[in-house]
């Protein structure tokens, strides 16, 4: 039996190029991510416009933006072997056909409950999709200078959709409602659905062993009692309702390992997980995102909210650091090439350090040209640290596990997602809550809304008018922008940890094909 790193060695030495189906199949495949990095971004966007239309509590707030990754995080595994079985590109079609069906369902959300649940749907569709894109590109591409420059490819494309979606958000936000950033999903998916079977091959694992019902259920019974006991510690702080879901997960997590190392044909094979640039790479990936998302949760507040930025001059902000992390992704490519990966992607986060700084003053109304320079320099260092990062994880799994793989990268991305609004966002929740003076003069319904969320605040101070309501929103800006200081300085530190771990995980060799 050879071990993982001869299966390694004996995959890369039979990789060939590919032609250009392999390129048009690559457009096709860059569908789904697209969708999925616009409506992340745009969600943060519209974030401001649902709060003030459907008055949801600080914790539902959290939830409208957490309950797709939630669900996600818990499924991911679980779809992605269940992919390398029963086929990846089927996967991505069913995915993609009930992802555009419950997307129209949250774009009539007539309430904050409806939303979540809404989102948490396109959640259990969303796993579908995702690690279908990179492990197929893992089986298309099997030549790695090739594959290296599909995955660029296929972390610009994330920074391309999250460039793009405030723009066509922000232009749907200032005609329509905000309804109307869910119904973006049908136009994209549709060409998937017609151009997918025709460039894109079906790959399989051609060994998969039998399914395990039981580790599909401990893998979801690990992954979202402790997504959510994170949540819960980042919106009411050690409470019983945060911990013990915590460590219900971690107990469940204990028994899957267990059974995984035990069994013949694993669901997910523990072996990748004692290769250190695996698991580094894995680490890197979820910090960089936790850093990502933080930033976009409360920037988009600070410039819609206190700015006075309209949706679309918000995202217009913000679009040269999403286009500098496309143009650092696919440069770092041949920079790859030449340097090592523990030198490449501590330096590349150096870039997002200095961001974060910063951020972390750049306050009052006057801070736009400092944060879109902040969030140029914080896009260089993710664009680059992610390309690198996921094509190393990729690269340690045998092709025949690459669905697995992918959906382990994937969790990592998407738990990224939650911990980067739940606990960054429930920081900055929780200091604009203490550090907020609500003004004389304020009726108790006005201040417990200004308590909840700065939007409430904004809604508030409009509502009460003349200087009361100025004093209001002042009090509520000044508030925010302390929680920032605090939060970004808290973001620097996470960007920090993860050049460290890069700098001790990924390795002194080049990345040789």
């Amino acid at each position: 039996m050879m071990t993982l790193t001869q299966e390694l060695s004996l995959a890369d030495a039979q990789g060939t190029k590919v032609g250009w189906r392999g390129w048009a199949a690559l457009v096709v495949l860059m569908l789904p991510v697209l969708l999925v990095s616009v409506d992340n971004t745009v969600l943060s966007f519209a974030l401001p416009s649902i709060a003030l239309e459907l008055g949801p509590s600080s914790a539902q707030q959290l939830w409208i933006i957490d309950a797709y990754p939630l669900v996600l995080a818990g499924l991911l595994v679980t779809m992605g072997t269940l992919g390398d079985r029963f086929g990846r590109r089927r996967m991505l079609l069913v995915g993609a056909t009930g992802f555009a069906a419950v997307s129209v369902l949250a774009a009539f959300a007539p309430s904050a409950a409806w939303l979540i649940a809404a989102r948490a749907a396109m959640g259990v569709f969303g796993a579908m999709l995702m690690p279908s894109t990179l492990s197929l590109l893992r089986s298309i591409f099997t030549d790695r200078d090739q594959r290296r420059l599909a995955i660029a490819v296929w972390a610009a494309m994330f920074s391309a959709g999250a460039a793009l979606g405030p723009i066509v958000g922000g232009l749907l936000l200032e005609h329509f409602s905000w309804g109307s950033v869910f119904l973006l999903s049908v136009p994209v998916l549709i060409p998937l659905l017609v151009l997918a079977p025709l460039l894109v091959p079906e790959s399989r694992d051609p060994k998969p062993g039998r399914i395990d019902p039981l580790s599909i259920a401990l893998s979801m019974a690990t992954m979202i009692p402790v997504v959510y006991g994170i949540k819960e510690l980042a919106v009411h702080g050690f409470a019983v309702a945060a911990w013990l879901p915590m460590l219900v997960g971690f107990g469940f997590g204990v028994l899957f390992v267990r059974r995984q190392l035990r069994a013949a044909t694993p669901m997910l094979d523990m072996r990748l997980f004692g290769m250190g640039t695996f698991s580094g790479a894995l680490l890197v990936n979820l910090l960089s995102v936790i850093a990502l998302v933080g930033f976009l949760f409360f920037v988009a507040q600070h410039l819609q909210l206190i700015v006075g930025l309209s949706p679309m001059q918000a995202g217009l902000a913000l679009v040269p650091g999403l286009a500098m992390m496309i143009v650092a992704g696919l440069a770092v490519v041949p920079i790859s090439k030449k340097w090592p990966a523990r030198v490449v992607v501590p330096t590349a986060l150096v870039f997002s350090v200095a961001g974060y700084i910063a951020v972390a003053f750049a306050t009052g109304p006057d801070s736009v040209s400092t944060l879109v320079a902040a969030f140029i320099s914080l896009g260089i260092g993710i664009g680059a640290a992610e390309t690198v990062s996921n094509e190393l994880v990729l690269s340690s799994a045998p092709p025949a596990k690459a669905g697995a793989a992918s959906a382990v990268s994937e969790t990592a991305y998407e738990l990224g997602a939650v911990l980067g609004t739940t606990v960054l966002g429930g920081i900055l929740t929780a200091l604009y809550r203490s550090n907020l003076v609500v003004p004389d003069g304020v009726t108790d319904a006005a201040a417990a809304a200004a308590s909840e969320t700065l939007a409430g605040a904004v809604h508030a101070a409009d509502q009460i008018g003349g200087a009361t309501g100025q004093a209001l929103f002042e009090a509520a800006a000044t508030a925010f922008d302390a929680g920032v200081t605090v939060t970004a300085l808290i973001g620097a530190g996470l960007v920090v940890v993860a050049g460290v771990v890069a700098a001790s995980t990924l390795g002194g060799s080049r990345q040789k094909s």
